[in-house]
């Protein structure tokens, strides 16, 4: 845990056609073989991700994604799995064969622009004297926006250890350009802002049978991380020891988190001047537009016995056989809806591959641990566009346990935004 993780690196995305050398400008990034190179066209058939530290900018995963000059119908294919990393980068460099541009990089050029992504293009030149003229080139200005950083680099066709070592030394200009692009959005702290100087906190974690053995899992990982960061004194107790750790205490604390399944007895004990909430909803805020969610959250007051959630995980993992996805969130939902709730389960798997005649009214997203903002976010605008609610697991199980205003009241933006939509809900159902 002493690694930064995943989600919390820069993602830098690495396109281009087939051969132009993106895995070698990979391999030569981060020092190693990370990715397999070869003369032979379309190599990398998958993206492929590296982690590393990258100078300046820190903790990084260099994404390296096939050719998007592949052809033929499983190339179209690998073309639009690499388009679609574009969603998932925080910024990406186009990788050139010397200074060759056309139709391929112009698509690259509007899916970045599109998803809104700083980009800079490097030339890789296979000699000196293209090298010295590339310094003097620029794409055509129709395709390319004003500003937009270049760096040359002669990267090797061999990946002996001794090549690489040289193209690391070579790639100066790399390592600037990638300095001279925009950083990502700062993520907001996850807690240390609800906290006073010195405050004190307490952490509900319960160890049932889904905990991981002998961890923590990462959101509480990070509270404990962040509550340090703000100079907090942070208690750790199971939902068990929770009363007991209120008696300790001379003074009540300045905020209690705890996990989504022990809620509703969590919010019973706490006094109600103290502010509680979940991880699911500190992550929320932390990954998300945690209005947005709200707002979503006050859709599923509208479900009725036959309707159709869909159940969003973003990564796969082996199921438990109390599985908060598969049978906990269910069944809280047929709650609400006074009946039984059709629950297609998407494990690793995107909102829009669900295919079906019975038309979805809402997505419960898993608190997203995996993701970075960026592709949590992006997932929240491609379903406010189709007009689609989401919300998440803990808001979700909040609202079925009648306490969802209860762990917003930290936030009054998203309590406000799901105040609304609720009414709203109330409106357009006929109930007071």
């Amino acid at each position: 845990m002493t690694d930064a993780p995943r989600p919390q690196r820069l993602h830098i995305g690495l396109f281009g056609r087939r051969n132009a050398g993106k895995s070698s400008l990979c391999n030569a990034l981060c020092g190693q073989e990370a990715a397999l190179v070869s003369p032979m066209p379309g190599t990398t058939t998958d993206p492929v991700e590296k982690v590393m530290e990258l100078a300046p900018l820190g903790p990084v995963v260099l994404l390296d994604t096939p050719g998007l000059d592949d052809a033929g119908e499983l190339g179209a294919q690998r073309v639009a799995r690499s388009l679609r990393a574009v969603r998932e980068v925080d910024m990406a460099l186009i990788v050139l064969e010397d200074c060759l541009w056309g139709l391929p990089e112009q698509q690259a050029v509007r899916a970045l622009r599109t998803a809104e992504v700083p980009f800079g293009i490097v030339c890789n030149c296979r000699d000196a004297g293209m090298a010295g003229m590339a310094r003097n080139w620029r794409p055509p200005a129709a395709d390319l926006p004003a500003g937009v950083p270049l760096a040359v680099c002669r990267l090797p066709s061999g990946e002996d250890g001794a090549s690489l070592a040289n193209a690391a030394a070579d790639l100066a200009e790399v390592r600037e350009l990638l300095a001279q692009l925009p950083p990502r959005e700062d993520e907001a702290p996850l807690l240390r802002d609800l906290l006073p100087e010195g405050g004190c906190l307490i952490l509900v974690c319960p160890q049932d049978g889904s905990a991981p053995k002998g961890r923590l899992i990462m959101p509480q990982v990070q509270a404990i991380r962040d509550a340090l960061d703000g100079q907090a004194l942070c208690m750790v107790v199971t939902d068990a020891g929770y009363a007991a750790a209120l008696m300790a205490l001379r003074e009540p604390p300045h905020l209690v988190v705890c996990d989504s399944q022990v809620v509703a007895a969590v919010a019973a004990a706490t006094p109600p001047a103290v502010p509680l909430t979940t991880f699911s909803i500190l992550m929320a805020r932390l990954k998300g537009d945690l209005p947005l969610l709200a707002r979503g959250a006050a859709a599923l007051r509208r479900l009725r016995p036959g309707d159709t959630v869909l159940i969003q995980e973003a990564c796969s993992h082996h199921p438990q056989a109390d599985d908060i996805g598969r049978v906990k969130i269910p069944r809280l939902l047929a709650r609400l809806a006074g009946g039984e709730v059709a629950c297609p389960m998407l494990s690793g798997r995107h909102w829009r591959e669900y295919r079906s005649g019975q038309p979805a009214r809402a997505v419960v997203h898993c608190g997203g641990c995996t993701l970075t903002r960026r592709q949590m976010n992006q997932r929240l605008e491609e379903a406010a566009r189709a007009r689609l609610p989401m919300t998440n697991y803990g808001m979700a199980i909040s609202l079925a346990q009648g306490v969802l205003e209860r762990v917003l009241s930290p936030f009054p933006e998203a309590l406000e935004a799901y105040r609304a939509a609720a009414l709203d809900a109330a409106h357009n159902t006929g109930q007071d």
